[in-house]
């Protein structure tokens, strides 16, 4: 080989490893920067969480007060009230069940990308969770369609027993609201923890 050959085999090798290279931390930088994008969506949704749940609690108060008043007025007020929270609930459901099915894709890919041999004993965990997580949001999207279709026939009943019931069901809202809380603080702590670990991994490959 003449010293030209060796000179563009030499320079050739070092482009295809810097490239190779550049993707890497391209890749790893964008597992980073997605990372955060979810400790973010998390704080957001821990924060909707908990107005979810002080609101549904406000509604339950003045539900109290309107059925000991007899107050026909108020009464009515609440009951368009909780419509309004149900269906913004709804939509705040729909959006991270969104999320959580994205997040399980992106697990796949992550045990996927291990390459020869297992998966990570770590990547097969992430993907554990976020299957979990889907399956928690469709559990409490499915618990509130099944309140939501009992309160649409006690609604604007002043029976008795239905008022009992529409109380009853508000309860259980409030119930479902605390749940997500806990969920959302979980999935936070799922979520950092895999921020360690990616972070892990780039200085074991560096």
């Amino acid at each position: 080989m003449n010293t030209m050959s060796r000179i563009s085999s030499a320079f050739i090798a070092t482009v295809l490893l810097s490239a190779g290279v550049a993707n890497a931390q391209w890749g790893n930088g964008g597992e980073r920067a997605q990372d955060r994008r979810e400790i973010r969506q998390d704080k957001r949704e821990l924060r909707d969480d908990k107005r979810d749940v002080a609101d549904l609690e406000d509604v339950l108060a003045r539900f109290d007060r309107a059925w000991t008043r007899q107050n026909e007025r108020e009464m009515t007020s609440v009951e368009n009230r909780l419509r309004e929270l149900m269906q913004r609930e709804f939509a705040e459901s729909r959006s991270e069940l969104q999320r959580d099915r994205a997040e399980v894709r992106r697990s796949d890919r992550e045990v996927r990308r291990d390459g020869w041999g297992r998966p990570g004993m770590d990547d097969r965990r992430d993907r554990r969770d976020d299957q979990r997580d889907v399956r928690v949001e469709v559990a409490t999207l499915q618990t509130r369609m099944a309140i939501t279709r009992e309160l649409n026939m006690v609604m604007g009943s002043r029976n008795q027993w239905d008022l009992q019931r529409q109380r009853n069901l508000i309860t259980q809202l409030i119930q479902v609201a605390r749940q997500e809380v806990h969920q959302t603080k979980q999935e936070m702590r799922e979520d950092r923890r895999e921020m360690r670990e990616d972070r892990r991994d780039d200085r074991r490959r560096y």
